[in-house]
């Protein structure tokens, strides 16, 4: 076993490395284009890829034009003959593992094949996201202490179907913590490998407060809100040790990093500064079920970096064009890399070493530079507010309430938006946006939801021309806001199993599926 200081060594070695290759800015199409050969190689050696008219040396324009973007519905028989258990189906060889993944959106589970190809390429780019991470800040330290990963559990579920031969199912996270480099998990891996099998929540946070307060943790990586929870028991266990309890800084004296990705952080920066310390870095990564997509290489305003080497092929559609009711027209409008535009909205589209060829994962990215290709995360293309033609996207929503929010010093808890449509029966005679917010307990001072409805009406008007044109051609009426009670998402969370570590709250929809699910939540609790 390769002894921790040796560890720290080669960390030093792998960050310089990382810094040089990050120089280059100029050289990702290169690699996304060896990346397309090498994964169109293995395509074709699958029975349903070859039947869909992949060869082996086929170019890129013959690829755009012969497939079809492909949504999971489309793909989720083929998914299920490899949870047979039969082989070259979308991959070469048996599948063994599945991820469980139902995203943001209130819908199918999905069954995501994580096959050996994929395990390489997420072990490559959790390794250079956290080596971007000391290429950027100049130094290896991180690597000296232990990494807390807040992440789902690793006890998976055998999938009978599959029989006589062995698979699992099981949250990504688990998936690949049970995966790691043998020096990883002896020398950096946190919760340890007992409490990382534990599925009850709370069972599982009081594990890590138990476990973790003594050690030398120099890294966290989590969703923002879980790692606020996190945090307030670590403060709650050090105080009854008579310890300090200003922050996690005074528990972990090491601590310098905090990973985060799959949220906007926005909502939750004040509090987590003030919960973690006040020298700790804040380090963003981009990550998904489907792949590790990009992290952050600069400053914060700059975007985050693809990771256009790390086994996954990208293309991107412009939201102007995408329709995700007409995937099999839309082949020929999705570009590579090398033909992004700056400023563009593009729905992601991945083609990778699971199996998933054009896959089109619901994301919606915008770059901020093509060289180096940095971009940032804007939304779900399911998740927007567009009921009335008013197309405003997650991003939008969240950055409102984040600037109302900010005017009136009061903090986001959650929130979520949906439609009101136009109804005779209640005498709705337009279409109207309904925000329900709960903020912190603790923001202050107190703030009317008529004062919150205004400043959202305004900012969006600001952010977004249709919304704009909607509102003042009438189309539109000002929107309504619903404070709720704390507790009320966590109530929602928990009535979906989305209650922990690696679940996330949707932001907005153009349909009332959640609206109406907590105006049954919140008149439960009225009575």
């Amino acid at each position: 076993m390769i002894p921790k200081s040796l560890c720290t060594l080669g960390a030093a070695v792998l960050s310089a490395a990382a810094s040089r290759r990050l120089r280059q800015v100029a050289a990702a199409p290169g690699h996304q284009a060896r990346v397309f050969s090498r994964l169109t190689r293995q395509l074709a050696a699958t029975s349903y890829w070859h039947e869909a008219g992949v060869t082996p040396t086929m170019k890129y324009p013959s690829f755009q034009q012969r497939l079809a973007p492909h949504s999971y519905e489309r793909l989720a028989p083929a998914v299920e003959r490899m949870k047979r258990g039969e082989a070259d189906v979308l991959w070469p060889g048996r599948c063994t593992h599945f991820a469980i993944s139902s995203g943001t959106t209130v819908g199918r589970t999905k069954y995501l094949p994580i096959t050996a190809g994929m395990l390489d390429h997420f072990r490559q780019a959790g390794l250079d996201s956290l080596l971007y991470y000391s290429a950027r800040t100049g130094s290896a330290n991180v690597f000296r202490g232990r990494h807390l990963f807040l992440g789902g559990s690793t006890a998976l579920s055998p999938l009978p179907e599959m029989l006589p031969h062995e698979a699992y199912a099981g949250d990504l996270s688990g998936i690949t913590a049970l995966n790691l480099p043998g020096w990883v998990e002896k020398h950096l891996y946190e919760p340890g490998a007992q409490i990382a099998q534990i599925t009850d929540w709370p069972a599982k946070l009081d594990a890590i407060v138990r476990r973790t307060s003594g050690l030398n943790i120099t890294m966290l990586a989590g969703i923002p809100s879980w790692v606020l929870i996190l945090a307030a028991a670590l403060r709650a266990h050090a105080a009854t040790n008579g310890k300090s309890t200003r922050h996690l800084q005074a528990i972990w004296p090491n601590l310098e990093c905090f990973v985060h990705g799959g949220v906007p952080l926005d909502p939750f920066s004040r509090e987590l500064r003030s919960a973690l310390g006040p020298t700790v870095n804040f380090h963003e990564v981009y990550p998904a079920s489907e792949g590790f997509i990009a992290a952050q290489d600069s400053a914060p305003e700059q975007g985050l970096r693809l990771m256009a080497n790390a086994g996954i092929f990208y293309e991107f559609i412009p939201m102007a064009e995408f329709d995700d009711s007409r995937l099999e027209h839309l082949g020929p409008k999705a570009v590579p890399l090398a033909g992004v535009r700056v400023g563009i909205d593009y729905a992601l589209v991945m083609t990778t070493p699971a199996g998933l060829a054009r896959y089109v994962i619901g994301d919606i990215v915008r770059f901020i530079s093509t060289e180096p290709p940095r971009l940032i995360y804007v939304g779900r293309t399911k998740l927007q507010l567009s009921a009335f033609g008013e197309h405003v996207i997650e991003k939008e929503v969240t950055d409102a309430l984040l600037a109302v929010c900010g005017r009136h010093d009061c903090t986001i808890g959650n929130f979520h938006v949906a439609p009101i449509f136009v109804d005779a029966a209640t005498n709705q005679k337009r279409g109207q946006h309904e925000w329900w917010i709960e903020l912190r307990s603790d923001s202050s001072p107190p703030v009317t939801p008529a004062q919150l409805a205004n400043g959202l009406d305004l900012e969006l008007q600001r952010l977004n021309d249709d919304y704009e044109a909607k509102r003042l051609g009438g189309g539109l009426a000002p929107p309504c806001v619903r404070l709720v009670a704390p507790g009320t998402f966590e109530n929602w969370q928990r009535s979906h199993g989305k209650w922990g570590g690696q679940h996330k709250m949707p932001r907005c929809r153009s349909d009332r599926t959640i609206a109406d699910e907590l105006a049954r939540l919140t008149a439960v609790a009225r009575n």
